[in-house]
């Protein structure tokens, strides 16, 4: 039997998603694949709407790449990538490179975010921290470079200089400096992340579903335009092949939530 790394728990369209592999929730080959399997789960149910990550107990998120893994069997990208042996379809921890997960994700960081395990929460779309929490990129330390996404997405999210001094050191950075350069989202006590964290998915999954998974698509696809051409390619009738976003205007949620508003009641989401 296939040991399992990850537990969830579903919320009414919320689903938690809790990294279980102790002491440190080190991620390897087998555990990213589980990971991904879980998100492709989470985007593929229509009954969900936003996501929770984080780690089992209140001391560590997750201390990211399981480096006794690499150490027993040398660096192989060409393993690491496959996506059947590898670190799976979705990239290093099931959702670095999971381009096509549209659902919104919300990291809560219950302690350390070391390594890859800062990289998970940098692929999410919003951080609720707990105050004693903290990151760290010590990959520079350890022979390599933090590219599972710190050194493309880090310096996009605070200042360069701020972003290039902890890639290149390696030291700490606390929940009340992430929380200064906007990193994260909410800082709160250790006893109050879970619930902070569902409160702030619970009213995300508010949004109509569509919305919810075109507003992720449009990220992305806007990303590193111009505000003009980004303004004339996402409108309606616009310049685009945005398969969600298109879908929006002619959906039955679309005229729901005017009617709804009109209403004075609560919108009834069919996704469609």
């Amino acid at each position: 039997m296939t040991e399992s790394y990850v537990e969830t728990k579903r919320t009414g369209r919320v689903l938690e998603i809790i990294m279980s592999r102790p002491p440190v929730n080190a991620i390897n080959r087998a555990f990213s694949r589980e990971l991904y399997k879980t998100f492709n789960d989470f985007q593929n149910d229509p009954e969900l709407s936003c996501a929770v990550i984080t780690g089992v107990g209140e001391k560590i998120f997750s201390a990211g790449w399981d480096l006794k893994e690499v150490a027993e069997g040398g660096m192989d990208p060409a393993t690491d990538n496959d996506p059947v042996i590898g670190f799976g379809p979705g990239g290093f921890a099931g959702i670095t490179e999971y381009w096509d997960l549209k659902k919104p994700v919300i990291a809560a960081v219950n302690g350390a975010a070391i390594g890859g395990g800062f990289e998970v929460v940098l692929s999410c779309d919003m951080i609720v921290m707990s105050d004693n929490g903290w990151f760290s990129l010590p990959e520079m330390q350890r022979g390599f470079l933090a590219d599972a996404g710190a050194t493309q997405k880090l310096p996009r999210l605070i200042p360069m200089n701020v972003a290039k001094e902890l890639l290149l050191t390696g030291r700490p950075m606390d929940a009340e400096e992430a929380l200064k350069w906007g990193l994260v989202n909410r800082v709160v006590p250790a006893d109050q992340l879970r619930e902070a964290a569902l409160e702030l998915a619970a009213e995300t999954a508010k949004g109509a579903p569509l919305a919810l998974q075109g507003f992720k698509e449009v990220m992305v696809y806007i990303d590193g335009m111009s505000t003009p051409e980004a303004m004339r390619r996402v409108k309606p009738g616009g310049d685009n092949e945005l398969d969600i976003y298109n879908r929006i205007t002619d959906s039955e949620d679309a005229l729901e939530g005017p009617r709804a508003f009109a209403e004075k009641r609560e919108p009834v989401w069919k996704g469609r």
